[in-house]
């Protein structure tokens, strides 16, 4: 096996242990035993198991980066902020670990949380603001509202829909036949808030 498809096999195969055990939850071997290899194949593609941990999380918090190719989008704020939400709904259905490694890093830090989950959690804000504060500056938008507030009140709407699923399954469809639908909803709850 090429040392190339040695390494994703082995992100491939530890991603789902990482995801539902934490990275204090899983042993070396496990891992190993998971992706079908020796145990010194672990140390000899990554150094250990910290390391091949910090593939899995550049790995799966690449997708955020995604969220840039909004900054240069010559849309309007509303457009960029529903292409977000759009993109986050498509980004848990492709990637349902993420959720778990978000909550996992966040409550639990490991040491790849500086250097890699908080910086894309952060440049994905960013971006949020700063589309905020364009649409602020030609008064798209209501004054005094502040946009790291805002931002964070966008993200959490639609991230926290996904985080609760296990809890929510049976109140809600979450066939992703009606994503569309919950798109406009969190739009025009983000848009228009819920009064009359």
């Amino acid at each position: 096996m090429a040392e190339n498809d040695c390494k994703a096999n082995l992100i491939a195969a530890t991603t789902p242990l990482f995801a539902e055990k934490g990275y204090n939850g899983v042993g070396v071997r496990e891992l190993a035993q998971a992706a079908g290899v020796n145990l010194s194949m672990i140390s000899y593609y990554f150094g250990g198991k910290e390391r091949l941990y910090a593939a899995v999380l550049t790995e799966q918090f690449a997708t955020l980066r995604r969220v840039a190719e909004l900054k240069d989008m010559d849309q309007d704020p509303m457009k960029k902020f529903e292409l977000y939400v759009r993109a986050t709904v498509a980004r848990y259905r492709k990637s349902p670990y993420l959720l778990r490694f978000y909550t996992s890093e966040l409550t639990n830090p490991t040491p790849c949380f500086e250097t890699i989950v908080k910086p894309a959690i952060r440049g994905v804000l960013q971006i949020l603001i700063d589309t905020f504060s364009d649409g602020l500056s030609h008064k798209q938008f209501r004054e005094g509202l502040d946009p790291t507030d805002t931002a964070l009140a966008l993200a959490g709407m639609i991230n926290f829909y996904f985080l609760l699923e296990p809890a929510t399954g049976d109140l809600v469809d979450r066939a992703a036949e009606r994503d569309d639908e919950l798109v406009q909803h969190i739009m025009d709850i983000f848009s228009r808030g819920i009064l009359k």
